[in-house]
C-alpha cells in the first residue's frame, strides 16, 4: 500500500506498506526535502499507521530523489508558520511530536541517506536506530551559523548516539562532516559507494525484515528501556516480550530451520 498527501506548501511525506517493511519518503525534492510544518505533522500519523501493522517488521526513513536526505526545515515558509512566539512554540511541539514518534516506534528504524542531510533531516536520521549513507553525504548542524538554539532533547540524542566530545564538535563548529568521517564518529553505521547504495539498502532491511518479528520487537522495547531518562526501566515490559518470543510458534520455527539448514519462514505468531 503506498500513499501521499500534499502538504501546505508543497511537501508530502509518503508511505508504502509492502514485504514486511514501512517506507516513509520525505518528498519536496525541488527543496531538498527540507520538512515543511505539515510535513512535520504528518510523521506521527504516518509512523502510528506503520507499526500498527503487524506484518511491519522495520520501518525505512528516506528522502525523494539523490540529492537530499533532508536539509532540515523549511526556513522559507517562517514568516507565515513561525513568525511569532505563540507561532514558534506549536512549530516545536509539531517537531518534537515527530521526532518522540520515530524514537519511540516499537519497530527497527533504518534511516537511508543520500546527499544533504543537514539540521532537522540530522535530527530525524539520528532518531532512527541505524543509519546508512552512500559515499556523497554531508551531514551538518549549522545552528551555530544561524543564530539559533537546539533544545535539550536534540542536544541529548546528539550526544547519545555520538558521545560528547563528537557532539560537542558537530554543534559548536557548525562544519560539514564527510560520510566517510560520519562513519568514524557513528552517526552512520555503513557507507556505500552512490551506484550501490540502493541495493545496499534494501539488502540490509531485507536481512532485518527475515529475522523474527517478535524477537525485533523485543529487542527495541529493551533499547527503549536502556536509553530512558524520566525513571526506571520498565524491565517487567521487556521480560513480557521476551517471554512471548520463547512461547511462539516463530521460536519453534527458528529453532527446526537451524537444525535442518534451512532459512526460517517467520510469522510473527
Amino acid at each position: 500500500m503506498s500513499e501521499q498527501e500534499p502538504g501546505a506548501v508543497g511537501g508530502v511525506v509518503g508511505l508504502d506498506l509492502s514485504g514486511g517493511i514501512a517506507r516513509l519518503t520525505l518528498d519536496q525534492p525541488r527543496r531538498l526535502n527540507a520538512m515543511t510544518l505539515e510535513m512535520w505533522r504528518s510523521l506521527p500519523e504516518r509512523i502510528g499507521r506503520a507499526v500498527a501493522d503487524p506484518a511491519v517488521r522495520v520501518l525505512l526513513v528516506r528522502g525523494a530523489g539523490e540529492r537530499a536526505f533532508s536539509a532540515g526545515a523549511d526556513i522559507s515558509e517562517f514568516g507565515t508558520v513561525r513568525a511569532d512566539a505563540a507561532q514558534a512554540a506549536a512549530y516545536e511541539e509539531a517537531v518534537s511530536a515527530a521526532t518522540e514518534a520515530l524514537l519511540n516506534a516499537p519497530v527497527p528504524t533504518v534511516a537511508a541517506i543520500r546527499g544533504i542531510c543537514f539540521g532537522g533531516g540530522l535530527e530525524l536520521a539520528l532518531c532512527c536506530d541505524l543509519r546508512l549513507s552512500d559515499d556523497g553525504a554531508r551531514f551538518r548542524m549549522p545552528g551555530a551559523r544561524l543564530g539559533l538554539g537546539y533544545g535539550f532533547p536534540l542536544v541529548r540524542l546528539v550526544v547519545q548516539r555520538m558521545g560528547a566530545a563528537a557532539a560537542a564538535d558537530l554543534l559548536f563548529s557548525a562544519r560539514i562532516v564527510t560520510a566517510d568521517e560520519a562513519a568514524s564518529l557513528g552517526i552512520v553505521q555503513r557507507v556505500a559507494a552512490a551506484s550501490a547504495f540502493d541495493g545496499a539498502v534494501e539488502d540490509y532491511i531485507g536481512l532485518i525484515a527475515g529475522n523474527a518479528p517478535l524477537t525485533l520487537r523485543a529487542a527495541k522495547r529493551a533499547m527503549l528501556e536502556a536509553l530512558q531518562t524520566d525513571g526506571p526501566a520498565d524491565v517487567e515490559a521487556v521480560d513480557a516480550l521476551v517471554a512471548r518470543c520463547f512461547a511462539s510458534a516463530d521460536y519453534a520455527e527458528g529453532r527446526a530451520a537451524f537444525a535442518q539448514k534451512r532459512e526460517p519462514g517467520f510469522k510473527g505468531k
